[in-house]
């Protein structure tokens, strides 16, 4: 048997501007009331593909820190949006660089839950599960939340 130390109460959300994972923050703090736990709402970010005449073009370094700023920017605006400047409970917001998916396992070691919005800002709206929700439920560490939207 893993003997995994689990985190009581501690909540990871992943957040990425969208309804959905606005909703999944909302979600998460209202569970973290419950229970007396805190929630870790986690964004990623990635460099955009560039491509010149020679194939791939790696992005200067001043890149690199505009885009974590941006990412970070938008983390903080969601999670206002959803809950408020000041929820009811400890939120911590982390930004990390990677693929969705991998930044959201990575982060839900040792968590009692994560929770994510069923679809993201992917552009095939019909589906009823993004590709880094399918992921994240069929890889986590720990049980996973899938909140559906309110038109879903």
């Amino acid at each position: 048997m893993v003997d995994q130390r689990e985190e009581t109460g501690r909540i990871v959300v992943g957040v990425d501007g969208s309804d959905s994972s606005k909703q999944a923050v909302r979600w998460a703090v209202r569970q973290a009331e419950a229970t007396g736990g805190s929630v870790d709402a986690v964004t990623a970010w990635e460099f955009p593909q560039f491509h010149g005449a020679l194939g791939w073009l790696p992005p200067s370094s001043s890149d690199e820190a505009a885009l974590e700023a941006r990412a970070r920017q938008e983390l903080t605006q969601t999670v206002d949006e959803a809950v408020g400047p000041r929820p009811p409970v400890e939120v911590h917001a982390e930004v990390h660089y990677g693929t969705p998916a991998g930044v959201l396992l990575k982060a839900a070691r040792g968590a009692s839950l994560l929770v994510v919005g069923s679809r993201g800002r992917g552009g095939f709206a019909g589906l009823l599960l993004g590709s880094v929700a399918q992921h994240c439920v069929q890889h986590a560490p720990c049980p996973v939340l899938v909140v559906r939207g309110e038109d879903g």
